[in-house]
């Protein structure tokens, strides 16, 4: 796949940026020098090659996922005007 001068501007104006002639003749090399990189990269066999997220293996750290109400329901209700059983106590609005 090569890109040539009409797609540059093409999609500068899809994107909304304005690209000068000059600027869209340099991008047309740019581009097309990626996309061969790009295909040079799916020639590689990558068969029997375990995906990474780092060059060092490392394991994640972990809490335990313990539910739990948090303990803090007096503390989020203590500044309210009026509470019953920790649950905020507002005047009815709708009849």
């Amino acid at each position: 796949m090569s890109v040539d001068f009409a797609t540059v501007k093409r999609v500068a104006r899809l994107a909304r940026i304005a690209v000068s002639e000059e600027e869209a003749n340099r991008m047309v090399g740019e581009l097309n020098g990626i996309l061969g990189f790009v295909e040079q990269l799916s020639e590689v066999d990558v068969e029997g090659v375990e995906a990474m997220t780092s060059v060092t293996p490392m394991e994640m750290k972990k809490r335990a996922d313990d539910v739990t109400d948090g303990n803090k329901a007096a503390d989020i209700v203590s500044n309210a005007p009026v509470t019953d059983q920790n649950f905020f106590l507002v005047p009815k609005v709708v009849e």
